[in-house]
C-alpha cells in the first residue's frame, strides 16, 4: 500500500475490534507514545503553560485507554483530567473520572475546563470534521486547545510494518497505523485547520524523528 500524496480518511478496524483485540491494541498505542515520543512531546507542550506544582484541569478527548492522563499526572500530579471517548470499551480501562460522550457534542458548559487536549485523535476525522471538533474545543477551553497528532510521512509509514518482528505489534495495530498515517497531517494543513475553526494564534511544531505534530493554541 503506498503513501497517498494527500490526506486519506478511512475506517479502522479497532473501532469494531473484539475488547481482547482492543485492549492489546490500547496497550501498543501506550507503548508507542511511552518509547517513540509521545509522552515526552506531551511534558513539553505542557511546561510551557503550566509549572510541576501547579494545579489545572484538562478534558482529553478521545483518550481511549487514558493512558495520556496517567503520563502527565507524573510530571504535574496536581492536574485533574476527565478521560472522554465514545468508546465504553476503550475509556473502561481509564482512571476515573470519564465518560463516554461524542466529541462533537460535548457535555459541558463553555470554559469549563483550563485545557482541552486530544492525542492521536483528530486524524480520523475529515478536514470539516476537525474544523468542527476544535472549534468545540476552544468553546470548552479556558486558556488554550492542544493536541499532539502523526506528521504524514515515509518514515511514520514504514515504521510499524518494519518493527513488528522486534516489537510483536497486534495485527490490527499494524494495519490501523498505515491507515492513521494516510489519514495524518502535514504542519500548514494542521495550522488551516485551526485557524479555519476559529484559533487565530495556534501554532504547529514539528517533532522529529517521531513524526507527530503538536498544536498549540491559546483561546484567551
Amino acid at each position: 500500500m503506498p503513501l497517498a500524496e494527500q490526506r486519506l480518511v478511512v475506517p479502522e478496524l479497532l473501532d469494531h475490534a473484539s475488547p481482547e483485540d482492543a485492549r492489546r491494541c490500547l496497550q501498543d498505542l501506550e507503548r508507542i507514545n511511552r518509547y517513540f515520543g509521545g509522552f515526552s512531546i506531551l511534558r513539553k507542550v505542557f511546561r510551557e503553560f503550566a509549572r510541576p506544582e501547579e494545579g489545572f484541569s484538562l478534558l482529553d478527548v478521545g483518550a481511549g485507554a487514558g493512558d495520556t492522563g496517567v503520563a502527565l499526572r507524573r510530571s504535574h500530579p496536581r492536574c485533574a483530567v476527565v478521560s472522554l471517548d465514545r468508546q465504553q470499551v476503550h475509556v473502561a480501562q481509564a482512571d476515573p473520572p470519564r465518560l463516554v460522550a461524542d466529541a462533537f457534542r460535548l457535555p459541558f458548559a463553555p470554559a469549563s475546563f483550563d485545557f482541552v487536549f486530544s492525542s492521536l485523535f483528530l486524524h480520523h476525522f475529515s478536514d470539516q470534521q476537525v474544523v468542527e471538533l476544535l472549534a468545540d474545543f476552544k468553546r470548552v477551553a479556558r486558556r488554550a486547545v492542544l493536541a499532539i497528532d502523526l506528521e504524514r510521512g515515509p518514515l511514520a509509514f514504514r515504521f510499524l510494518p518494519a518493527t513488528r518482528w522486534l516489537f510483536d505489534w497486534h495485527r490490527i495495530s499494524v494495519h490501523d497505523g498505515q491507515i492513521s498515517v494516510q489519514a495524518a497531517f502535514k504542519k500548514d494543513e494542521l495550522l488551516a485547520l485551526a485557524n479555519r475553526a476559529g484559533l487565530p494564534q495556534a501554532r504547529v511544531s514539528v517533532h522529529r524523528p517521531w513524526a507527530r505534530l503538536s498544536l498549540v493554541a491559546p483561546v484567551a
